[in-house]
């Protein structure tokens, strides 16, 4: 399984949502300015976190983005699945068990094998649960604190 750039982005959008702290809404020209990554791309990615709730925006000249809550409470599992659907790492992994001489009986080795691939799918949903936007910006502030330069 691999998450799309579309994913890798949107924690990315997520992360300047939260280093912006002043109050005002950040636009997406900053963020893509920022980062290096075109504001049309930004444009399609930010869009399903708005509509899962995890940002919200103000229209006009002064407008733009912002989180919908506190850091500590968006999780990296949230805003994957707000862009790319529910994780699974393969698409149907069938039941636990058959019933047999039904027409949805299937074969063992699909319980079985459906089992293991359950189990890793809920690991990688439990690991990326885990982490939240504020653990992102303590990342960063500890990778940002390595460049520093100053004397």
């Amino acid at each position: 399984m691999k998450l799309s750039t579309r994913s890798q982005y949107g924690l990315r959008i997520m992360l300047n949502l939260g280093l912006h702290v002043d109050g005002k809404p950040l636009q997406l020209s900053e963020i893509a300015a920022r980062e290096r990554i075109s504001e049309k791309y930004l444009g399609q990615i930010i869009m399903p976190l708005r509509a899962s709730g995890l940002v919200n925006s103000v229209r006009g000249s002064h407008g733009g983005y912002f989180l919908s809550r506190p850091a500590r409470e968006i999780t990296v599992l949230q805003v994957v699945e707000a862009i790319e659907g529910e994780i699974s790492i393969v698409d149907t992994v069938g039941d636990t068990g058959t019933q047999r001489g039904t027409i949805t009986e299937q074969p063992a080795s699909i319980a079985a094998t459906g089992r293991v691939w359950r189990k890793v799918s809920d690991c990688i949903r439990e690991t990326l649960g885990a982490f939240t936007i504020e653990d992102l910006l303590d990342y960063y502030s500890k990778e940002a604190a390595v460049f520093d330069f100053s004397i």
